[in-house]
């Protein structure tokens, strides 16, 4: 047998959580609810939901597509579809090097999540008052060696799961983490919308207030504030589903042809919206209970929260089931992820997987300590401004670039014959039983998306 001879999948539950568990993360439950309260919560996520099927899931089964016609993670699948224009394989490469800095700054983040569950679960957090909390969470990121430990503990689990081969490990490994992250959301999820206050939350988190779109953070009437959410929902959007950088696309080329690819994504992007709204309905009915502002930021997560569990009865056991189902969401897509990362090695350098594991690993560690350091040793170096460090940066470039212009390179790939073209994609969507990609909307795909991100891009470039 070949060393570079491909996996697959051993089942079509494994694919949907596998492609789920890449989507399902960071972007659902830390993200989605601190941008969610920033940006004035049920008329946000009105827009968000909109965002994520007219734009977000079609561009998914594009990037599926390419993924299983060419059999190939992002580094060669272009270059197989299309090798008559070379051009389209540079986005492979620089899409590859976009998975390496969303790690960057991912595995950092879910280190924390690995930590407050464990602190949680011994008790460290337990009985602290709201300024001891702060103070934790400041002596936390104040220590590069504690946050470059638990930063390696998270790439180190996701190295073993990769070598252990994709059924073995990946596609076993995520479907335990899934089944283990919906439970504990649905337990969470009753807990905080029977709290007593909770319907404020409730309130805040689905009723659209669609005046809250043309208001900004002092009061002021601002319709500039339009734009801004409309960038942040639909930025949320490829976000969350992890679409433009390949990470969908691979689990694409492990897929069998039973099944077709609009049919597949819908279930999926299903999933991963169910999972962002209920982090929702965990997180708002629980502010709003405990007198906790929704739109505290990123630090919603691991200041405000904690100070809430502790008001909670057993809010330790909470706090620790809380941040285990964090845990869960984040090193799914962490899994994900590194199988696109090994896989590029793998397909671009014919060499074996536990090679691909090694080197991927190897260069994660010393690639993530920047960011590690970005909030103490090099705490001074703010890149987009004051108050911003190296994680600002490095999600600035996937969040705010790479993602978008990445989803305009999988459309424009699928839509034009200078690329793969339209029947190609349309004849690899459709292959399979199941929903078909809705054909008649080809101009729309052609003519309308394309400006959209253009726009959304100009916008965040040139609009402030």
């Amino acid at each position: 047998m070949s060393e570079t001879k491909r996996e697959t999948l051993a089942s079509r539950l494994g694919f949907i959580f596998l492609s789920a568990g890449c989507a399902i993360g960071l972007g659902n439950v830390w993200r989605f609810p601190f941008i969610t309260g920033q940006y004035g919560g049920a008329a946000f996520v009105l827009m968000y939901i909109i965002f994520l099927l007219i734009l977000a899931m079609p561009i998914m089964v594009m990037e599926f597509s390419v993924g299983r016609a060419s059999g190939q993670s992002v580094a060669q699948s272009f270059t197989v579809l299309c090798p008559k224009h070379k051009i389209w394989s540079l986005w492979g490469y620089i899409a590859w090097a976009g998975n390496y800095i969303l790690m960057m700054f991912y595995t950092v983040v879910n280190g924390w999540m690995i930590a407050y569950t464990y602190y949680s679960y011994t008790g460290k957090l337990d009985g602290l008052n709201p300024e001891a909390v702060g103070s934790f969470f400041g002596g936390l990121l104040a220590n590069p060696y504690e946050l470059t430990f638990w930063m390696a503990v998270v790439i180190i689990f996701g190295a073993l799961v990769c070598w252990a081969g994709l059924q073995s490990g990946v596609e076993s490994i995520t479907k335990i983490m899934m089944c283990g992250l919906l439970l504990l959301m649905i337990i969470l999820a009753v807990r905080s919308v029977t709290l007593e206050g909770s319907g404020a939350g409730l309130e805040f988190y689905l009723k659209p207030d669609f005046s809250k779109l043309f208001v900004d953070d002092a009061g002021n009437p601002s319709y500039a504030r339009l734009g801004e959410t409309m960038y942040a929902a639909l930025g949320q959007a490829f976000f969350t589903l992890s679409i433009g950088i390949g990470s969908m696309a691979i689990f694409g080329s492990y897929l069998k042809r039973d099944r077709t690819l609009f049919g597949e994504s819908i279930i999926i992007t299903g999933l991963d919206t169910f999972v962002a709204l209920v982090a929702g309905l965990i997180i708002f009915p629980a502010c709003f209970a405990f007198g906790i502002k929704p739109d505290a930021g990123p630090g919603l997560i691991f200041v405000t929260l904690p100070n809430m569990f502790n008001q909670m009865p057993d809010g330790q056991i909470w706090g620790a089931m809380f941040f285990l189902f964090l845990s869960f969401a984040a090193l799914s897509t962490v899994v994900a992820v590194f199988e696109n990362i090994v896989a590029c090695y793998m397909d671009t350098f014919k060499i074996s997987r536990h090679k691909a594991v090694l080197a991927m690993a190897g260069t994660m560690i010393v690639l993530s300590i920047p960011c590690a350091l970005g909030f103490n040793v090099w705490s001074d170096f703010q890149p987009l401004g004051p108050g911003t460090g190296v994680l600002d940066l490095e999600d600035f470039i996937v969040s705010n670039n790479l993602l978008p212009i990445g989803a305009l390179v999988y459309l424009l790939f699928c839509v034009t014959k200078y690329g793969w073209g339209w029947d190609n994609f349309i004849a690899e969507a459709d292959t399979g039983r199941g929903v078909k990609f809705p054909k008649f909307l080809r101009w729309y795909f052609t003519l309308v998306v394309p400006v959209i991100i253009l726009v959304i891009l100009y916008y965040q470039t040139f609009g402030k």
